[in-house]
């Protein structure tokens, strides 16, 4: 009678703790784009998890309830139906930096808040913009090709790639995925460039043997690998184009671990076929993917891969964590560091 007894407090203690709980809307488990099965007890030590078509199939039980909605990847999407059916929304938490999927106008416009997560995949993202520098650099994807085809039957001596130890390296945004990279490129022995809307601290420069170039157009000119670690604002919209691809040497390789609307895919399509610049080698494009029959997909100067930059199952961790314990500061009135305001 007294086990009995004691499971039966057990059970009430536990619903009791649940109904404590604040609730958090996600978008769906599992699958390509929902949140991983693996990651939710780290939301429910904290909340309790409403998914969407839950929400959408009983509001009244839940409208009034939902305070936080924790966006993985972007889903599911914000938009002012969503907003006006949840009175009582305190914050929007969205994994990764980037916040630009996000109309931060009218999300404030409701009293919300929203947080993000950066730096969590600092260097992961900065390894992924390695690996690419690399594999364009010393034709890895090629290679692997010819080694596998049951076409070959010899290999070809006289086929080359670049060096990449003391080549120059322009990193354009040094901020702290761009200095992880340039953490990284110290031990090739490059000589590193960067552009940037600040400059860094002079014993930051002097730690990683990085110049700072004030005119983009200089580093453009001296790199024989140019990467792009800026975020997609207006001012970085299509910051690549043709006439900064022409600046670039016909020897050069464009890397961009941003954004996909940082590069004018059009323009380096031309320079690509053109041989205006040498490769490129692409974490990001627009749109994600690319349609079937884009040129980029077949160009043999060209490696994508499909925007894995933080693609770890630690990182993924840390930024479920990160995303999580944002949110719950928010609820209990806590300062954090995370939140992004509208421009």
């Amino acid at each position: 009678m007294l086990a009995v007894a004691s499971r039966a407090v057990r059970r009430l203690r536990r619903t009791l703790e649940m109904d404590e709980l604040a609730y958090a809307l996600l978008s769906h488990t599992g699958g390509s784009f929902g949140f991983p099965e693996k990651y939710e007890f780290i939301v429910k030590r904290h909340f309790q998890i409403v998914y969407l078509e839950e929400f959408l199939n009983d509001k009244d039980a839940y409208s009034q309830k939902i305070q936080v909605i924790l966006l993985w990847w972007h889903m599911p999407k914000i938009d002012r139906e969503l907003l006006e059916s949840l009175p009582n929304l305190k914050v929007i938490g969205s994994s990764g930096a980037g916040v630009d999927h996000l109309d931060l106008q009218l999300i404030s416009s409701y009293g919300i808040k929203v947080t993000n997560t950066p730096h969590v995949g600092d260097d992961a993202t900065a390894d992924v913009g390695m690996a690419l520098m690399l594999s364009s650099a010393k034709n890895i994807p090629e290679g692997n090709r010819i080694a596998c085809s049951p076409e070959t039957s010899h290999f070809d001596l006289n086929w080359v790639g670049d060096d990449i130890t003391e080549a120059t390296l322009g990193i354009i945004g040094m901020g702290s995925i761009g200095y992880s990279i340039a953490l990284r490129a110290k031990a090739f022995r490059m000589n590193i460039l960067y552009h940037n809307r600040q400059r860094r601290k002079p014993e930051e420069e002097l730690a990683v043997g990085a110049l700072y170039c004030s005119n983009m157009a200089d580093l453009l000119q001296q790199s024989d690998f140019v990467m792009l670690v800026v975020n997609l604002t207006p001012e970085t919209h299509k910051l690549i184009g043709k006439h900064e691809l022409q600046l670039m040497k016909p020897t050069a390789t464009l890397i961009n671990i941003s954004r996909g609307p940082v590069v004018d895919q059009d323009a380096l399509v031309e320079a690509l076929t053109n041989r205006r610049i040498k490769a490129a080698a692409l974490d990001v494009t627009y749109p994600e993917p690319l349609p079937r029959n884009h040129p980029l997909l077949t160009m043999k100067n060209v490696i994508l891969t499909p925007h894995i930059g933080n693609a770890t199952d630690k990182t993924r961790q840390k930024i479920a964590e990160k995303l999580v314990s944002n949110a719950c500061a928010i609820i209990k009135g806590f300062p954090i560091t995370d939140i992004v305001t509208a421009p």
